[in-house]
């Protein structure tokens, strides 16, 4: 059977990064946006780490192989 996903790590992981960077930009320009609309930058920066901390476990979920293929 042909294997659709390959497992050599450096391809998963610029395709997780690929797959998390669209929604990354997105919450960054959400910060930017509020911080542009002139509210408190305390709560601009205070979105921030959740937005960080999702992006970083979705990448891990991506390349380690978290989502995908799941063998049973």
């Amino acid at each position: 059977m042909e294997n659709r996903f390959p497992s050599s790590g450096s391809i998963d992981r610029k395709r997780a990064a690929l797959a998390v960077l669209p929604f990354l930009a997105l919450g960054l320009a959400d910060v930017v946006l509020l911080l542009a609309w002139g509210i408190d930058p305390l709560w601009g920066f205070a979105i921030l780490p959740p937005i960080l901390f999702v992006s970083v476990l979705a990448w891990i979920a991506f390349s380690k192989g978290f989502v995908g293929e799941h063998r049973t």
